[in-house]
């Protein structure tokens, strides 16, 4: 199965917004979707504003991208990424290819109504419950699996009017504990295949770090 998720939440929303029918609210997230890896949705549930909270420095040195960004006053947070990438206003987009990375939080108390039995699947559900909110329908399968320290949310959507060879939409976000407070949403797009996709979301989780107020920059 080829590798088709959505691309870019916020022009998926205005779009939703516009046309109301499910056939055509599939053609347009499917269109989207050809070729990409998801974003996380900014869904119903509250997530933190990143704006103020994150940073962004390119070493040219290095050849790598370091963000850093506060879930709270004494919990920060930091990862690199290959090569030049710029702070965008929904996240972050490479200077030398299609990828862009989405960075969400989320907090305990945004999922306090969520039944599940702890944090990650309490967000899990909740990614799952935006996305169903959104498109109008469940998904038909939903997975989560362990993936370096994190946790891999999935769910694909299956309709005839969706305009590509299977008929199907995937799309995935890594949920990465932060804290017992805080997690946090990692979701990649624009990457041309699954290889690309699974070493790059690697990189992500070995090179991410947490720190206390200690440590934290600001």
């Amino acid at each position: 199965m080829d590798v088709r998720v959505r691309y870019g939440m916020e022009a998926m929303v205005r779009s939703v917004r516009q046309f109301g029918a499910w056939p055509r609210r599939a053609v347009i997230l499917a269109g989207l979707a050809v070729a990409s890896v998801a974003q996380a949705a900014n869904g119903p549930l509250d997530t933190a504003s990143m704006s103020g909270r994150i940073q962004a420095r390119f070493d040219p040195v290095t050849r790598q991208t370091w963000v850093m960004g506060h879930a709270a006053p004494d919990l920060c947070f930091s990862l690199s990424l290959p090569d030049e990438w710029r702070q965008t206003e929904d996240g972050f987009k490479a200077v030398l290819s299609d990828g862009e990375l989405s960075v969400n939080l989320r907090s305990s108390q945004a999922l306090r109504d969520m039944p599940q039995p702890d944090l990650v699947s309490r967000d899990a559900a909740a990614l799952q419950q935006d996305y169903e909110a959104l498109l109008g329908r469940p998904a038909q399968s939903v997975s989560l699996s362990s993936n370096g320290g994190a946790t891999r949310w999935s769910a694909t959507w299956i309709d005839a009017n969706l305009p590509t060879a299977s008929h199907d939409m995937t799309i995935e976000t890594l949920i990465v504990p932060l804290s017992g407070e805080w997690v946090l949403e990692l979701s990649l797009s624009g990457i041309e295949t699954r290889e690309a996709y699974n070493a790059l979301a690697q990189r992500l989780l070995a090179r991410l770090n947490v720190q206390g107020r200690a440590a934290c920059w600001g």
